[in-house]
């Protein structure tokens, strides 16, 4: 009986690193930008931020400070609704978008937890095909949820050109 029960528990957590699927996979942008690295899956923002490859990250942050009425929208958002992001590392739209998203984020006090981030390649696919399934054509892309529905969505600088301003629209509805 010991012997089966220390093999019972020898195997379960054995099993669990067998059977682990990857959330993220890394590759070079080849073969046009090798220097380029492109993230496909899902991954989150201390990733990228803590990532020297990707140094746009924390020089497109520090010159982002969100209006009052689009920081208000945000922080009145807290726990009611949910962020759903596609980017590529490769993209610079995504490169200018994402880390001023995140830093709104941060300064309205929205959880992590609030915020599934998917890197996509340049065919605009994820691993699992959970960007076709949200019908994901161009990056950045936020869709906003609320109890597991979607809102709506801003691509890339949105109609305006003001993505946050769309954001924050949509918050406020």
């Amino acid at each position: 009986m010991k012997k089966c029960l220390f093999s019972l528990l020898l195997f379960l957590p054995m099993s669990a690193v067998v059977f682990a699927q990857a959330q993220y996979e890394a590759s070079q942008d080849l073969p046009n930008h090798p220097e380029v690295k492109v993230v496909r899956g899902l991954v989150n923002k201390y990733m990228i931020q803590n990532d020297s490859s990707f140094a746009w990250y924390n020089n497109a942050q520090k010159f982002y400070n969100p209006d009052t009425a689009i920081l208000s929208a945000f922080e009145r958002a807290k726990g009611k609704y949910q962020f759903v992001i596609f980017g590529g590392t490769w993209c610079e739209d995504t490169q200018f978008i994402l880390p001023k998203f995140f830093k709104l984020q941060e300064k309205s006090g929205i959880s992590d937890d609030a915020i599934t981030l998917f890197g996509v390649n340049r065919a605009k696919t994820s691993l699992g095909n959970i960007a076709a399934a949200f019908n994901v054509t161009l990056v950045p892309t936020v869709i906003v949820m609320k109890e597991g529905k979607e809102v709506g969505r801003v691509v890339e600088y949105g109609k305006t050109g003001k993505w946050d301003k769309e954001l924050a629209e949509i918050l406020n509805q």
